[in-house]
């Protein structure tokens, strides 16, 4: 991933340009992007944080039918709505609109918890919708933040939305877990008050964040011809058969939140915090990765994040069972989201038209969704017949055999040059 010398490199890189003046080149829309997601990560980490733990030790539910509800979650619902929302918002420009029309969906969807009760099928269902939302939201909020950011800034952009994203990640799971302290078993008050940071987070959205300026360049229109020809598009074509692979080889939180627990002795109580404890990671990394990536190389930084993954699987498949593990994994899991997550959507972002921007990030977003349901009820399989030790062992061995293949098909030569 890095280089021996990459902490003298970001030293000289930092004394050339100091980080407040790469920070203050942030555009506002940025910020205020980041705050919306900021608590709206709060409460989407309240659910996501003890939703394995209530699933499989409360309800105990099998792994495979976690595996199930864990990948219409992650995966298939982020099909449905994602490319339409996305295609409306390249026509009309309304990004800001669609956008908060998915992150109320999801606001809602806490509300529907209270509703399920303890019946798995309708919580799977609900968690579908739930995803339906941020299908709708990720692709136009993604496009607000490339739209407003110059091109040798971009990933910096996106990893100070990842940062402030992550925060949210962090507090959100801290608030799930003070909740379940003081009120045992009182999950009805997680959902309830999930719902209320929604709603901050959307206000956050309508008060403050604007769509671009100026009008639609009439030879920019938007059309479905053109959204099918980005198929044509090798750069973008190559990006989306990578990140199939790295959908369908990437072990979900949860999974590997459930085996730290059983390896670790983590009480289900404290279970929340390991989700902290890679939010406080993923914050700490963020910015240091983007803007190693927009100094060295953006698919540099994304492949060297999935090798730590790769890392976790190892550890969790061959490690010993050893207390220490429980504070190393969440630790690595931060490092492998901040050199990741914003990454590949910035690598993307570089090689389609700005006014396809929205729709080709959906599509994006789509294919990796898809990648990940089949990740999860494959890796859920492997854990009820096998233990999750043989599936964590299985999956690592995977995507090493995998990596020098997405490493090719990705490339350096894709990384973002001039606006398009």
């Amino acid at each position: 991933m890095y280089r021996l010398d990459w902490l003298e490199q970001l030293k000289l890189t930092s004394a050339s340009l100091p980080e407040r003046i790469q920070v203050k080149g942030v555009s506002p829309t940025v910020w205020q992007l980041g705050f919306t997601s900021l608590l709206t990560d709060i409460s989407a980490e309240m659910v996501n944080s003890v939703l394995p733990a209530f699933l499989v030790l409360y309800l105990h539910v099998s792994p495979l039918a976690y595996g199930t509800v864990d990948g219409l979650y992650h995966g298939v619902a982020v099909a449905f709505l994602s490319m339409a929302g996305s295609i409306l918002a390249d026509r009309t420009r309304r990004y800001r609109e669609v956008a908060a029309a998915g992150y109320g969906l999801s606001a809602l969807c806490k509300l529907g918890l209270i509703a399920a009760g303890a019946a798995w099928g309708w919580i799977a269902a609900i968690t579908a919708i739930d995803r339906v939302g941020k299908g709708a939201r990720v692709a136009p909020r993604d496009s607000l933040i490339s739209l407003h950011s110059p091109r040798e800034m971009i990933a910096t952009s996106f990893a100070v939305h990842r940062a402030l994203d992550a925060c949210g990640s962090l507090l959100g799971p801290v608030t799930a877990f003070l909740i379940l302290l003081y009120l045992p078993n009182s999950y009805d008050a997680v959902w309830v008050t999930s719902f209320v940071f929604a709603l901050l987070g959307l206000s956050i959205l309508f008060l403050f964040v604007r769509n671009p300026q100026g009008r639609h360049n009439p030879t920019e229109a938007h059309s479905y011809r053109e959204l099918l020809n980005l198929k044509s598009n090798v750069p973008f074509r190559r990006i989306i058969a990578g990140a199939a692979l790295l959908g369908a080889l990437t072990v979900s939180d949860g999974f590997i939140y459930l085996a730290l627990q059983k390896s670790g002795g983590v009480q289900p109580r404290y279970f929340p915090l390991l989700y902290a404890a890679t939010a406080c990671g993923y914050m700490v990394f963020s910015l240091p990765a983007g803007r190693l990536a927009d100094r060295f190389g953006l698919t540099r930084v994304l492949i060297g994040g999935y090798i730590v993954l790769i890392a976790v699987y190892l550890l969790l498949g061959f490690g010993a069972s050893t207390p220490g593990v429980v504070f190393l994994v969440p630790a690595m899991m931060g490092l492998y989201y901040a050199c990741t997550e914003g990454i590949l959507m910035a690598l993307a972002s570089g090689v389609i038209p700005a006014h396809l921007r929205t729709s080709g990030l959906a599509a994006l977003t789509t294919v990796l969704g898809f990648g990940k349901l089949f990740s999860a009820l494959l890796f859920g399989l492997l854990w009820q017949n096998y233990q999750e030790r043989t599936a964590m062992a299985v999956f690592a061995i995977l995507f090493a055999c995998f990596i020098p293949l997405i490493w090719r098909t990705l490339g350096r030569r894709y990384e973002p040059g001039p606006a398009v």
